[in-house]
């Protein structure tokens, strides 16, 4: 049964309602006796809510009742009293002169009754004196439960520096390693197997089987074994879409669909599947998912993980038997509660009650935890006893874990259990942002207030207290380096996950008040018949009903979109007046829907990465209440409203990425609780703020200031930023020329912003000092860097000695055109380490540079950096050498001469890199390497580089690569000795995933051979784990190699020559059945055919030479004229600008996106079958294409549709297939479809969202777009 959480909301309720509050607001002349009877009445609630939550299940149904009522009058008071603060902040702002309530040139009082006082007196009186009789009520009804006073304990807070991590890992680690041992050994033992291995993990609750489960798949023998590795998160729905959705990492919403891609992306592969968390016993499903798993390659395996037996037992396959995991032993148990505990037993009795938990435990790490984190704020043996006795509820059923959980939540005070009630608005297995954890945390008042710190600091405390009791776990920083998508942002950021049944917990907690919606069905019924508060929307497939937000959720408090959502519109669910929303986050990429006058009490709003906002309404300012406003990396906004300084509750302030941003609003300093501003541009206008406005603002985290050449030193003095001591990253950029007279401006500016101590991070950009300021070299002032960023000093001549810094991890030096080292002689000690927390190192563009430390090698055989794992070198032309680093693993260099590049290259480097990128211009360079050693590289990047390669295979080249055998990418570009496919070179690398070639002009194709002498990869199998291929602007390339099976991507662009895709040697092969037709074209055979006659073709992918291949794409080729039997497993086809292409033939009945454009000589695709599944289709500028395929199953997927530039084609058949689809295609363009192309046949067109209305300018597509059409320009 769901809690109700109904004493944080009421002592909220009591806080509004005091009269220190109440002074704040002085609007609420009149009405003083209502808020004195509220003020009474409440503390003798407050006194006895304890004891009707935790009895609620022990009486009549007449105390849940109570506490319903209770807590829906809560919520209604919060919003009566939070109008009463709106309109105190809304006429502290008219009366400092905002007005932006005007409308047609008119004041709004006298539009807007009720903004009169009189009105908003007498309306909102009325409503304070039901809240008033229903709290009467509901005390009178109370005197009849006979309910007691609780006492809450006090709970003793441990103070942290930073965020725990989990460190009970190794304790799990250890006590499971033999069993470990055992089921990789069962793994390894079914490689031969050619049924599929099953094996499911089933243990209770909180035993520890997704830790156990991450163990084998991250094992380095399980990565060795199985090329394809995925991991699944099923919890609750076992749903056979989402699941194969998740192992192809797609998106398809199409049951069959869904299922056909998982057989291509298994097919033929050895494989291990890991579904965790699995709770469906329909049998049915399951054998589904078998069916599609079971067209995978010998060995593969599933390794499922369950607390049901009966899921288990339905899921297991062959003479594999269930593991059964054991309980953690006893010794391992007291050594995680003790590590929580922080205290050891000081006598028998307390290990007594030690031994007793332990016991309670049930073998379950979960459980442990959470009794270690109790104990931890309990000393005496009375108080380990009281949690001993508390513990006697938990049962011996399946759930006997549970109750100790729910006892730990129990154990928290009010509001820590407001907070982690919140997190069920988030689904299983989710990565939440601790940062917007925190800010939405704030904009429900989870927070309480403190006198000594800020609500951000008690809120992470609170946060650091919840890991500490394993509410949430993983947590984990993730650097702005090492993620795959771009973030502006300087800092790293911090992410975190909940154990599925400390999930469980916080369901049970709120019910379906907080729901995430995964699927819309029942989404209706379900509001009905449940207050519904906090609503998040992961997915692009959810479209809200339009009265979502007035008639079916009309209380709701969050509603968060995440994620891309191309295709969902919000507009409709903000036309309401009366909306209550705390925290909003909108679909990316949406045009601003958001009406802010009714969004009166919202206090954090997410409109981040959206191209489409080039400005904010002007009202926007308005919001008073609004604590959050994230407008980062909209890169299109070009202002921000300039009565922003009346948004006096803001605290959080994102506008990193806003790069358009030419000022700041002015008087951005009276916003005197903002705490966060990431980006800061000093505009030249005088209506902008100067920077002079940061003086009075207590921020913290990140600042990137921009623009400072129009900072002069007074105001740069101002800014006052070694005052601001919470600031932890901080960016200077000048851009622009210098207008001052005096040629030190640029000194006396970057000295007046001299920073405080506790700086982790400084970037410098642009500077045009000759020299950097004293505080750049004084350690008292940058102890605590880490990160430093010098960029474009051009003009410096002395630089800090950057040895000093002694926590320093990163280091960019680029652009500095007189730097020749980095520290001097003078400045080293023999006897301590230098550089020794460095770990990654740039040096980009430095002219003079020319060693590491000046009088290298002098330091008693110490590494000079002990620590460093990644050096990246360019332009750097008098630096020959590599400094000690026994660490390294990433090294990236860029230098036109060979004695400079080569001898970094040493062996004792080569063989501990994991990645290299190498760029040396030099032709005459020879690279020499031991023989007998092998490298762990696994990506390596070459460009130029012509001494990897020769025209005629040679032992030491050849024994070159033997270094590479564990390699998995490969780029190589710009090669001009490359003439023909290294096929003896590559046959060492088996590992080899990723081939991508570009710029390699000599590049021909395969060694002429003499007649009847096979080559070596005709006999040896070559690149055999070959998935990618990736060829661009090699000119004189004809053909390809022999492709391995296992290729799934071809892409060939910019290669004029191309002809064979498959080979020229190989097209007579007997496993390659290409057609030939010499005495007609392939379209005129195929346009002599009915549509059921075309050539029969093999339409299994097994058949093919390559049957996992997905991707072709051809672009800016002269020569290929025709490419049959195309594999039927192929989803995606695309040919651009290939002049002489005639036909294409195959039965693509997996094809979802096919792309043609500038293919003159094309005249149909009716042989590619009925294209049942294309999704997308293009086609542009082919003026002899005059048929498609119009088969009886052909485009029931179709969603988008452009042709453009075709004036062959004969649309009638076209049309007649789409009539019945028209209105539902998302995207449609028609327009020109028989015109002739105005750029000479050339023309880049993309499929976008600005295509959604389709433009007729040419009247011959009339007749068959107009129809269904709902837009027409002319």
């Amino acid at each position: 049964m769901a809690e109700y959480l109904v004493g944080p909301l009421l002592s909220k309720v009591l806080e509004k309602a005091s009269s220190f509050l109440v002074d704040m607001y002085k609007v609420m002349d009149g009405m003083e006796d209502q808020r004195e009877t509220l003020e009474r009445l409440l503390p003798a609630i407050l006194d006895v809510i304890q004891d009707a939550e935790e009895k609620k299940n022990h009486r009549s149904g007449l105390v849940c009742a109570w506490l319903k009522s209770l807590k829906k009058v809560s919520y209604e008071a919060i919003d009566v009293f939070d109008e009463f603060k709106y309109e105190s902040l809304w006429r502290e702002a008219k009366k400092k002169g905002h007005r932006n309530h005007t409308m047609l040139g008119m004041d709004s009082v006298s539009l807007f009754p009720s903004r009169n006082p009189i009105v908003f007196r007498y309306r909102m009186g009325k409503k304070l004196r039901k809240i008033v009789e229903k709290i009467k009520e509901l005390v009178s009804e109370m005197n009849s439960f006979g309910l007691v006073h609780q006492q809450e304990t006090p709970k003793q807070w441990r103070k942290t520096d930073s965020i725990m991590v989990d460190f009970d890992k190794d304790i799990v680690i250890r006590s499971r390693d033999e069993e470990k041992k055992k089921i990789i050994r069962i793994l390894l033992d079914k490689a031969n197997n050619t049924d599929l291995t099953v094996l499911p993990i089933v243990g209770m609750g909180g035993l520890g089987k997704t830790t156990f489960a991450q163990l084998i798949y991250n094992d380095p023998e399980i990565e060795k074994h199985f090329p394809l590795r995925r991991w699944c998160c099923v919890s609750d729905v076992f749903d056979v879409v989402t699941i194969a959705n998740n192992i192809c990492m797609s998106t398809e919403r199409d049951r069959e669909k869904a299922l056909q891609d998982l057989q291509k992306e298994v097919g033929g592969k050895k494989y291990l599947i890991v579904l965790d968390d699995v709770w469906e016993r329909d049998y049915d499903k399951w054998g589904k998912l078998k069916t599609c798993l079971k067209k995978g390659g010998m060995g593969s395996a599933v390794l499922t993980t369950t607390r049901d037996a009966e899921v288990a037992r339905i899921m297991v396959t062959g003479e594999v038997e269930v593991h059964n995991l054991e309980n953690l032993g006893e010794i391992y148990m007291k050594e995680i509660i003790l590590r929580r505990a922080l205290t050891l037993p000081n006598n028998d009795e307390h290990f007594g009650i030690l031994c007793k938990i332990v016991h309670r435990c049930h073998g379950s790490p979960l459980g442990a935890k959470a009794f270690g984190s109790m104990l931890s704020t309990r000393t005496t043996m009375q108080e380990w006893n009281d949690v001993l006795t508390k513990s006697n509820i938990c049962n011996e059923g399946e759930d006997k874990i549970f109750p100790i959980l729910r006892l730990s939540y129990d154990d928290l005070p009010s509001h820590m259990k407001q907070c982690f009630a919140f997190c069920a608005i988030f689904p299983k297995d989710y990565e939440i942002d601790v940062e917007t954890l925190i800010q939405l945390w704030l904009a429900h008042d989870f927070i309480p207030l403190q006198e000594e710190d800020h609500l951000e600091t008690v809120a992470q405390n609170i946060f650091k207290e919840l890991v500490w009791r394993s509410f949430f776990q993983d947590v984990n920083k993730i650097s702005q380096r090492e993620e795959n998508v771009y973030r502006s942002q300087l800092r790293d950021r911090t992410t975190c996950k909940i154990h599925d049944l400390m999930h469980d917990i916080s369901q049970s907690v709120m019910g379906k008040e907080c729901l995430s919606i995964i699927g819309s069905s029942n989404l209706k019924n379900l509001m009905r018949e449940h207050p519904l508060y906090h609503v998040l929307i992961p997915y692009t497939s959810i479209a809200l009903p339009d009265d979502f937000m007035g008639n079916e959720a009309p209380a709701l408090r969050t509603l968060l979109f995440r994620g891309y959502y191309g295709n969902v519109s919000t507009s409709h669910l903000f036309k309401y007046n009366s909306l209550q929303l705390r925290a909003l986050e909108l679909p990316r990429r949406e045009e601003l829907p958001i009406r802010p006058r009714h969004l009166q009490h919202l206090r954090y709003l997410n409109l981040s990465d959206n191209s489409n906002i080039h400005e904010l309404p002007a009202d926007i300012s308005t919001m008073y209440n609004l604590q959050t406003l994230n407008l980062s990396d909209c890169y299109n906004l070009v202002r921000l409203p300039k009565d922003m300084k009346y948004m006096t509750s803001l605290r959080h302030l994102y506008t990193n990425g806003c790069s358009k941003l030419k000022c700041m609003p002015p008087d951005l300093g009276q916003l005197t609780s903002l705490q966060t501003l990431t980006y800061f541009i000093v505009g030249a206008s005088a209506s902008c703020s100067t920077l002079r406005e940061v003086h009075s603002l207590n921020l913290s985290g990140e600042l990137e200031l921009r623009g400072l050449e129009n900072v002069s030193q007074e105001q740069a003095k101002a800014a006052n930023l070694g005052r601001k001591e919470k600031l932890t990253h901080l960016s200077l950029e000048w851009s622009g020329e210098y207008h001052a007279e005096e040629p030190d401006y640029p000194e006396k500016v970057l000295d007046a912003l001299k920073p405080h101590h506790g700086l982790h991070m400084l970037k410098v950009v642009s500077y045009k000092g000759t020299n950097f300021p004293t505080w750049m070299t004084d350690l008292s002032v940058l102890e605590n860097l880490t990160e430093l960023h010098l960029e474009g000093c051009t003009m410096c001549e002395e630089f800090p000695q950057f040895i000093h810094f002694k926590f320093l991890q990163v280091l960019y030096l680029i652009k500095l055109d007189k730097l020749q080292s980095l520290c001097c002689e003078e400045a080293r000690d023999g006897k301590v380490q230098i550089f020794p927390a460095l770990k990654e190192v740039k040096l980009i563009d430095l002219e003079r540079f020319e060693s590491w430390v000046e009088t290298e090698g002098k330091q008693e055989n110490k590494p000079t950096f002990p620590l460093l794992e990644e050096v990246e070198i360019s332009n750097c032309p008098k630096l020959s050498s590599l400094p000690e680093a026994p660490k390294l693993k990433v090294l990236k260099l860029n230098e036109n001469k060979a004695e400079l590049s080569l001898p970094l290259l040493k062996s004792r480097y080569m063989s501990q890199l994991s990645k290299l990128k190498l760029d040396v211009l030099d032709k005459e360079a020879i690279l020499q390497l031991d023989q007998i050693h092998e490298s762990s590289l696994s990506n390596m990047e070459l460009r130029h580089c012509n001494f990897f390669f020769s025209t005629i295979p040679s032992e030491p080249i050849i024994g070159i690569w033997k270094w590479f055998r564990q390699l998995v990418y490969l780029e190589i570009k710009s090669s001009d000795v490359l003439i023909y496919w290294p096929e003896e070179e590559f046959l060492c690398l088996v590992s080899l995933k990723m081939l991508a070639i570009f710029g390699c002009v000599n590049l021909i194709g395969r060694t002429t051979l003499v007649k009847g002498e096979p080559t070596r990869c005709a006999t040896d199998q070559f690149l055999p784990c070959l998935t990618s291929l990736s060829i661009c602007c090699c000119d004189n390339l004809r053909e390809l190699f022999v492709l391995p099976p296992s290729v799934t991507h071809i892409h060939v662009s910019g290669c004029r020559n191309f002809e064979f895709i498959w080979g020229k040697g190989d097209i007579e092969s007997e496993n390659v059945h290409v057609e030939h037709h010499d005495t007609f074209t392939s379209s005129e055979h195929c346009n002599d055919l009915e549509y059921r006659s075309v050539p029969e073709q093999s339409s299994s992918a097994v058949n093919h030479p390559l049957p996992c291949l997905e991707m072709i794409h051809i672009s800016f080729n002269d020569k290929m004229v025709e490419l049959q039997n195309l594999p039927p497993s192929l989803t995606s086809l695309e040919f651009h600008s290939c002049p002489k292409l005639q036909s294409l033939s195959g039965q693509l009945h997996a094809l979802k996106f096919l792309d043609i454009r500038c293919c003159n000589k094309l005249e149909s695709l009716n042989c590619l079958g009925d294209l049942p599944s294309l999704e997308r289709l293009c086609l542009v500028s082919c003026k002899r294409l005059a048929s498609l395929a119009c088969g009886p199953e052909s485009y029931s997927s179709l969603s988008t549709i452009a042709i453009r530039y075709c004036p062959a084609m004969n649309m009638k058949p076209l049309y007649e297939r789409l009539r019945p689809r028209l209105d539902i295609l998302k995207e449609r363009d028609l327009s020109h479809a028989h015109a002739k192309c105005p750029y000479g046949g050339v023309i880049h067109f993309s499929l976008g969202t600005e295509h959604k209305r389709p433009t007729l300018w040419d009247p011959k597509s009339w007749k068959y777009a107009i129809p269904g059409c709902r837009w027409l320009q002319v």
